[in-house]
């Protein structure tokens, strides 16, 4: 696995820890349905939170937003769908990034609720 895969799960790893502090019950990890992933599925106050993590080993500066394409999202609606539908959930559902910047040994955590809004 190359170093970026490692830190991608170390990511999730800590996304999950993370929310977990929160008071929000993980569900699900890595739900795929067709070409669709959803990294984490949450949930919190009868929310169900989709969640994409993002994880950087650098200070590069650049709008978490701009890293997630038109037609990632679809593909996260769809599978957030087939998840509700599969699971007979009638619950609000929130799409999320969480941001995880490595600057050295230092880990910074963003928590971006309604993501898709600030598009």
């Amino acid at each position: 696995m190359g170093k970026h895969n490692e830190f991608g799960k170390e990511g999730e790893e800590i996304a999950v820890d993370f929310l977990c502090k929160k008071g929000y019950h993980v569900r699900h990890r890595n739900y795929r349905y067709l070409k669709a992933e959803i990294d984490i599925i949450a949930e919190k106050d009868g929310i169900l939170a989709i969640i994409e993590v993002r994880a950087r080993s650098n200070d590069q500066i650049i709008k978490i937003a701009d890293t997630i394409t038109k037609r990632k999202i679809a593909l996260l609606v769809m599978a957030a769908n087939h998840y509700g539908t599969e699971h007979d959930l009638d619950m609000e559902i929130r799409f999320d990034i969480i941001a995880i910047l490595k600057n050295k040994s230092v880990f910074t955590i963003d928590h971006v609720k309604n993501a898709f809004y600030h598009f």
